[in-house]
């Protein structure tokens, strides 16, 4: 494999390497960051890419061959996946496929030492969004991460005003909740509720980070507001004999999750 950075790259490579390796992740609350996934067979590489991206306030998550990287997106969809391709056992090639054959809409990445014309074309057509060539500069590598993350925004602000999660689905215009094609009829409350949870569908809400999305820093009521209303949305949720999708993670909050 190729070098990672760019003999004209500068201070970005010192910073990394100043930067301990035990350093956590910065960038305020990890429930709402964006989730970024690398895939890559390079230790190096993962490590330098982690501490970059988690630096720049992103979540991050890695993965060291294909495999492993294929279960991490159902385990929890990434919004963007930095994609090696010369791995062994599952390639970058076969993972761009069966992530696209899959469904998976979020941006793909691809890296490669490979610089050849037919390699990129090839990349592209699989269905990755961006192909970059080794050794780049850490600077361009989060310029187009940044590129990428604000084009699936603005393509999904203009694409959709509903949001769906398993069988339940939410209008926007009309302010509408559906389970299973049934009506919901929800509070204002209920309803900002369960926009956030399906905005952030299978991660773990924490009880604070709901607190001050739905009632704000200054909220001063009961300490069980939240459970209270968690009750409510459930039993309207189910109460044509839905399951339950609003799981108690104990110790740790709340998810929206189907299984």
């Amino acid at each position: 494999m190729g070098g990672l950075f760019s003999p004209n790259q500068g201070f970005g490579i010192i910073w990394l390497k100043m930067w301990p390796a035990n350093q956590p992740d910065w960038g305020g609350n990890s429930d709402l960051r964006e989730r970024i996934l690398v895939i890559d067979d390079d230790d190096k590489i993962i490590s330098m890419l982690r501490r970059a991206l988690a630096f720049e306030g992103y979540s991050v998550t890695t993965a060291s061959n294909g495999q492993e990287g294929l279960r991490s997106i159902l385990e929890q969809t990434p919004q963007l996946v930095i994609l090696d391709v010369m791995m062994p056992y599952v390639d970058g090639w076969e993972v761009c496929r069966r992530i696209r054959e899959g469904g998976g809409e979020m941006p793909i990445m691809m890296l490669t030492a490979k610089d050849e014309v037919a390699d990129r074309v090839k990349g592209l057509d699989m269905g990755a969004d961006d192909y970059l060539v080794k050794p780049f500069a850490l600077e361009e590598l989060l310029a187009r991460v940044r590129v990428l993350l604000r084009r699936k925004s603005e393509i999904g602000d203009q694409q959709t005003n509903r949001l769906s999660y398993d069988d339940i689905t939410m209008d926007f215009d009309t302010r509408e909740v559906f389970r299973d094609g049934k009506l919901i009829e929800l509070t204002t409350k209920e309803y900002d509720l369960l926009h956030l949870f399906l905005q952030n569908p299978k991660r773990v809400l924490s009880r604070d980070l709901i607190m001050e999305k739905i009632w704000g820093y200054d909220f001063s009521g009961e300490s069980n507001v939240l459970e209270v209303y968690i009750a409510l949305l459930r039993q309207k949720l189910e109460e044509h004999g839905g399951k339950r999708i609003i799981q108690t993670v104990r110790g740790a909050g709340y998810v929206l999750r189907g299984d």
